[in-house]
C-alpha cells in the first residue's frame, strides 16, 4: 500500500494531466519545466556562458539545450568535488506527425500539408483524430536578428480520414496504408480558400492559410516567420477515466509520465527548510530530446550533454582537480524512467508470464540480458532498498524469448560514462498510440520515490560495497 493519501495520489494524476496539456511538443515541455524551477527558486545558466563562481552549496540551477531538453540540478551543502550525483533522466519526445520544410500540396479539392512520421508511432490510430500544430517558429525581430517563438493552436485545424468500409471491405481484417500517400492530412477546401483573401498560388512552401494562423497566434505578421519546426498532436485533452477515476487517457504519456514525475520529484526533494543543507551530493534531472528516434543529436542522450553537465558541474567548485569528474562518476547513480508495458487484458500471453506489470501497482524495475536496459543485480538492489523504506511497490519487467525488446537511454548513457543504472517505468497501455493509458496512482508512486531517491541515496551508497 502506498504511503500516500488518495488526495495526493489524485493531485499528482491531476497534474500530471495538466502538465501534457500544456505540453504538446517538447519545446512546450521545456518551457513548462523552466517555469516550474523557476517558481521553485532555480536559478538559470547558460551553456555559451562560464560557470565559474555561479555554482554554490544548496544551490538551484538548471540549463536548456535547443529548447527541448533540459537539465536541472540542486547542489548537496556538503557537496566536494568528486562526489557524486543522484540522476533521474528521461525524455521530452513522442512519436508525432511533421511538417515537412515544404509542406504545400493539395488534392481533389483540398488543401494538405505534408508530414513526416517521427519515431515508431501506432500510425493506424492517428486517422480520424482532430489535429493541430505546435512547436517553435523562429521570428524576424526586426532589427537583423531572430528569436524562438512557441506556438501552440489549440483548435482542431488538420485530419486525416479513414477510406470509408464501403470503398475497402478488408479494412476491419487488415487496415493497410502508405504512409506517404495516406497520412496526408487534410488543411482546408480549395474553393474556401481562393474566395479568401490568401495568395495561395504564389507561396512556395506552406499554404499561406496555414502561416497567417500560426502568425496571428504569435501577433506578428507573416513575413516575420523566417522558419519552424512544427508537430501535429491531438487536441483531445487528456484527462483522468475509468470508473473510480483510477486511469489516465492521454497523449505522450511516454515518456511525459517520467519526465513530470522526475522534475516534481526533484523539486519536491527540496521543500524543506535545511533540505540541501546535510546532502553531500548533486540531485539532478535530465530530460533529453529524440529519444524515439535513437537519440543522436546535439541535444538527445547519445550526445555529449550529461557528461558535459557533471564536468561542468565538478570543475565550477572550489577544490576540483584533474580527476573530479572521475571520481564523481564512480560515485554517482542514474535512474533511466522511461514508461515500460503493462499486461494487456486482451492480449496477456504477449507478456514472459512471470513479469506482468499492473497499472496501479507501482513502477517496473525493466530488466534484459542482452543489455537492452542496463538493469544489475547492484543497482536494482540500491532502488528496491530505497523503495522499501518509502513504502512503494516495484514490479519487474522482462520480454519473452521470442519477443524483441526495445531500449531507452539508460543503456547508452551508462555506455558513455560508466554509470551505474537501472532502468524503471509506470506501466502503460497502447504504447506509441495517439491516445495511451497508464494508472492514475502509479504517478503519485513514482513522484515519491524519486523523492526519496534524491534524499536517500548518498547516504545508502555509503553502505555499498561492490566494485
Amino acid at each position: 500500500m502506498s504511503p500516500l493519501s488518495k488526495v495526493q495520489l489524485h493531485r499528482q494524476a491531476e497534474q500530471l494531466v495538466d502538465f501534457i496539456n500544456k505540453s504538446p511538443s517538447p519545446f512546450h515541455v521545456v518551457d513548462v519545466c523552466r517555469s516550474w524551477l523557476r517558481g521553485a527558486n532555480f536559478t538559470e545558466l547558460k551553456e555559451k556562458q562560464s560557470w565559474c563562481g555561479a555554482i554554490k552549496p544548496n544551490g538551484r540551477y538548471f540549463f536548456t539545450r535547443n529548447g527541448s531538453s533540459i537539465v536541472a540540478f540542486a547542489v548537496g551543502g556538503k557537496f566536494r568535488p568528486g562526489n557524486g550525483t543522484s540522476i533521474v533522466a528521461a525524455h521530452s519526445d513522442s512519436p508525432c506527425l511533421k511538417l515537412k520544410p515544404v509542406s504545400k500540396k493539395s488534392g481533389s479539392g483540398f488543401l494538405q500539408v505534408g508530414v513526416q512520421t517521427y519515431g515508431g508511432g501506432l500510425w493506424h490510430t492517428w486517422f480520424d483524430r482532430d489535429l493541430s500544430v505546435a512547436g517553435r517558429v523562429m521570428v524576424r525581430d526586426g532589427a537583423g536578428g531572430y528569436a524562438a517563438r512557441l506556438v501552440s493552436i489549440d483548435e482542431p485545424i488538420m485530419r486525416i480520414p479513414s477510406l470509408a468500409i464501403h470503398m475497402d471491405r478488408s479494412a476491419n481484417e487488415a487496415f493497410k496504408f502508405n504512409k506517404e500517400v495516406h497520412m496526408t492530412p487534410i488543411l482546408a477546401t480549395v474553393d474556401k480558400v481562393l474566395n479568401g483573401t490568401s495568395d495561395e498560388e504564389n507561396a512556395p512552401a506552406h499554404h499561406p492559410v496555414l502561416l497567417e494562423r500560426i502568425a496571428k497566434q504569435l501577433d506578428i505578421s507573416t513575413a516575420d516567420i523566417a522558419d519552424f519546426e512544427l508537430c501535429l498532436f491531438d487536441t483531445q485533452k487528456a484527462t483522468i477515466g475509468g470508473l473510480l477515476n483510477e486511469l489516465i487517457y492521454a497523449a505522450r504519456l511516454d515518456n511525459l509520465n517520467s519526465s513530470y514525475c522526475a522534475i516534481e520529484g526533484l523539486i519536491n526533494s527540496l521543500s524543506g527548510e535545511n533540505a540541501l543543507e546535510n546532502d553531500s551530493h548533486v540531485r539532478l534531472v535530465a530530460l533529453f530530446d529524440n529519444e524515439e528516434v535513437g537519440s543522436t543529436s546535439a541535444y538527445g542522450a547519445n550526445s555529449a550533454l550529461l557528461e558535459s553537465a557533471l564536468r561542468r558541474i565538478q570543475a565550477s567548485c572550489d577544490g576540483a582537480n584533474m580527476t573530479s569528474f572521475e571520481e564523481a562518476v564512480a560515485n554517482s547513480y542514474m535512474i533511466s524512467s522511461d514508461v515500460t508495458h503493462a499486461v494487456h487484458p486482451n492480449y496477456s500471453e504477449k507478456h514472459e508470464s512471470n513479469h506482468r506489470p499492473e497499472m496501479q501497482k507501482g513502477p517496473a524495475i525493466k530488466v534484459n540480458a542482452n543489455q537492452r536496459y542496463a538493469t544489475t543485480a547492484l543497482t536494482s538492489t540500491i532502488l528496491k532498498d530505497i523503495a522499501k523504506r518509502s513504502d512503494i511497490p516495484l514490479q519487474e519487467f522482462v520480454v519473452r524469448n521470442d519477443s524483441p525488446c526495445g531500449s531507452t537511454i539508460g543503456p547508452m548513457l551508462s555506455a558513455q560514462l560508466g554509470l551505474r543504472t537501472i532502468d524503471i517505468g509506470n506501466p502503460l497501455l497502447a504504447m506509441h498510440s495517439i491516445r495511451e493509458v497508464c494508472g492514475a496512482d502509479d504517478v503519485g508512486m513514482l513522484v515519491k520515490l524519486f523523492e526519496n531517491f534524491f534524499i536517500e541515496f548518498a547516504a545508502l551508497d555509503a553502505k555499498i560495497t561492490a566494485d
